[in-house]
């Protein structure tokens, strides 16, 4: 059962029967891309090594029963060219031993009685011939296979030209995908791997153009000796070899062996030979004919393939330096594979019986032949819709690809979860600690006052208790500035703040923050006339001055009041807070935007007051929300200035509205 798929051409991991079709398919996949360290089926001797080989010693056979003049009697020949054959189909490719055999058949044909190399296609020797070659090609063929198929763990054969395994042809797929894949790969082999244009354009040049040469080289006005027509043929053979590669070549080779001997070797139009120096130029003629297609075959076949791997590499460094990036997510890396190949391409992990897709990328049609690579036992990579193929080893290196960047990523996630739960317990920590030091203080100090004014049995004079009244005063407004910074705080962890942006003077705000601090008159304003309005949200803005207005208050030395110097700095207005006291060392002025970050050795503020070091966290999370910055510099002469910027009001509704007409 086939999985259904929505009009995307998207698999749907959730249909029944799809988990019993993904471990069909792993099954097959185990046969398709055995584990490494593992032998690989092997085919056999190449068909452009083994067929010159075999067709070399079946002339050589020939020629010795013709170079004897009955010496080697028919039923040696016949002997001979059938241990040539069982071997040759035994050791060779399965293409191979049909063509031998049919070769070994002509061979002792032509050359079990005089006259030698005639072809005597009746009679009794030809019909034994046929009967016994045949037995000894099916049993050469039958018994290779069987050894091939055991000793596919370990044995190394020579040449393995077959071309890799065409990208349809992999489990998953329709069942109708998979016959055209196989009948894809039987052309595949038939071709070495050419493209079938090209097989059909070297079947009709060597159809077509061997018997136009003959017409030519027949000419009367043109005289060579058997030699130069040997060389003029060998060059055509060997072209058919360059354009439809080694079969049509020997086919071209065989129709000029033919040809030669029909038209040039004496007697002609005869497939007699009557001079032994032409049968042997004729004989090495076709051996070199073929030993030479197989060696052009193989070239040009090892440099296809060493242009399929090359573009294999290009593949897999690109995809390399797409992780090395940094951006080595799953989604990334499919990604990249549809981009590079187009089609489609699925994540899919196993969850108890099912199959879900983690991550995907890309469209392929409904009818597109699906491509499954294992990564691991949990994870297959599943392709299909792509517009150049995939080879097994490409989709075994992305296989491994993703499953290294679902471990990252997956470790990414659990790193920035371990990370917030870090940070939440430093937090919690140092709320504690501020709750059981901080806060309790002042309500100690609001505690004593008061239990002392209720006292009955002591008279208290005014001034007594003007003193402890203001006390209580005092204390309460430590205690709403610090739970004020707590609530703060708690509102920009959460992502709850939403300020409520607005023109505003800063001559209007910058009075009210100073309100209710200690020393609330004490601090020199400087905001100069036809200031620009910011945009910002006031009472934000309130809590943003009143806490630098705070710690620049408590750092002052006396005498030294601190200032608020204000002006316009392209575009935006600038608020500097000075203050002379001792200042901050330049390696402290980012970390003590922090939250509970309490620069004084003695954990409190040099004026002797408390706090959990939350003001300035909290200036800089309410100016970042509304636009704005703050920075730390030093005063000239020593001493800190806060450096506030705000966006102009103008210049913001200038820039909107140009973002709008655009």
């Amino acid at each position: 059962m086939q999985p259904e798929r929505d009009p995307s051409g998207v698999a749907d991991p959730g249909q029944p029967g799809y988990a019993q079709r993904m471990g069909a398919d792993l099954g097959d996949l185990e046969w398709q891309a055995p584990a490494r360290g593992q032998g690989q089926r092997r085919r056999g001797l190449a068909a452009p090594l083994a067929l010159p080989a075999g067709f070399a010693g079946l002339l050589v056979v020939g020629a010795a029963a013709a170079a004897s003049h009955g010496g080697l009697s028919a039923g040696w020949v016949l002997v001979l060219a059938a241990a040539i054959v069982a071997t040759g189909s035994a050791v060779a490719e399965p293409t191979v031993a049909p063509v031998l055999g049919a070769i070994g058949w002509l061979t002792v044909a032509g050359f079990s009685r005089a006259p030698y190399a005639q072809l005597h296609l009746t009679g009794a020797v030809a019909g034994r011939a046929a009967v016994v070659i045949a037995l000894c090609t099916a049993a050469g063929a039958a018994s290779g296979a069987m050894m091939r198929h055991l000793a596919s763990s370990f044995t190394l054969w020579i040449v393995d030209v077959s071309a890799s395994r065409p990208a349809g042809d992999q489990p998953g797929g329709d069942e109708s995908a998979s016959q055209a894949a196989r009948r894809q790969r039987r052309i595949t082999d038939l071709s070495g791997g050419i493209g079938v244009r090209r097989v059909l354009t070297g079947v009709l040049l060597a159809a077509g153009g061997l018997p136009l040469l003959t017409l030519g080289l027949s000419a009367r006005w043109l005289h060579l000796d058997l030699g130069d027509d040997l060389l003029v043929y060998l060059v055509a053979v060997v072209a058919v070899a360059v354009v439809g590669g080694f079969w049509p070549a020997v086919l071209a080779a065989v129709i000029a062996s033919l040809l030669v001997n029909w038209y040039f070797t004496p007697p002609v139009h005869t497939l007699t030979i009557a001079d032994g120096k032409s049968l042997l130029a004729l004989l090495l003629f076709v051996t070199v004919a073929v030993t030479v297609s197989s060696v052009v075959h193989l070239a040009a076949l090892r440099a296809r393939q060493a242009a399929r791997s090359t573009e294999e590499a290009q593949d897999l460094l690109a995809l390399a330096q797409t992780v090395l990036g940094g951006d080595d997510t799953p989604a990334a890396v499919l990604g990249h594979l549809t981009a590079s190949r187009g089609g489609r391409a699925g994540l899919l992990e196993r969850a108890g019986e099912q199959w879900i897709t983690v991550a995907a990328s890309g469209v392929a049609g409904p009818d597109d032949p699906v491509m499954h690579a294992v990564a691991r036992d949990d994870l297959v990579l599943e392709v299909s819709g792509q517009h150049r193929p995939l080879t097994p080893r490409l989709l075994d290196g992305v296989a491994a690809q993703l499953a290294a960047a679902l471990d990252r990523d997956r470790l990414r996630t659990q790193a920035a979860q371990a990370e917030a739960l870090a940070e939440g317990n430093r937090m919690r920590t140092a709320l504690l600690a501020a709750v059981s030091h901080d806060l309790r203080t002042p309500l100690a100090s609001i505690k004593a006052s008061v239990s002392t004014l209720r006292q009955t049995d002591v008279e208290w004079t005014e001034a007594d208790e003007a003193a402890l009244l203001a006390t209580i005063e005092k204390s309460a407004d430590r205690l709403d500035a610090l739970i004020g910074n707590l609530l703060d705080m708690s509102r920009l962890t959460t992502g709850s703040l939403q300020p409520f942006l607005r023109a505003t003077a800063i001559d209007e705000v910058a009075p009210v923050a100073l309100r209710g601090l200690d020393g609330g008159g004490a601090l020199d304003m400087s905001v100069p006339d036809g200031l620009p309005l910011v945009l910002t949200d006031p009472g934000l803005l309130e809590r943003v001055l009143a806490n630098l207005f705070a710690n620049a208050l408590a750092y002052s030395p006396p005498g030294r009041y601190p200032q608020l110097r204000a002006c316009q700095s392209d575009g935006s207005v600038l608020l500097e807070i000075v203050d002379h006291g001792r200042g901050v060392p330049d390696e402290l002025k980012e970390r003590m935007f922090e939250p509970f970050q309490r620069l004084d050795e003695r954990g409190a503020d040099p004026s002797g007051g408390t706090g959990v070091g939350l003001g300035l966290a909290v200036v800089k999370g309410f100016l970042d929300t509304m636009g704005g910055t703050v920075q730390a510099t030093d005063t000239p002469g020593g001493g800190l200035t806060m450096r506030v910027l705000l966006p102009c009001a103008a210049a913001a509704a200038s820039s909107a509205s140009a973002r709008a007409g655009s």
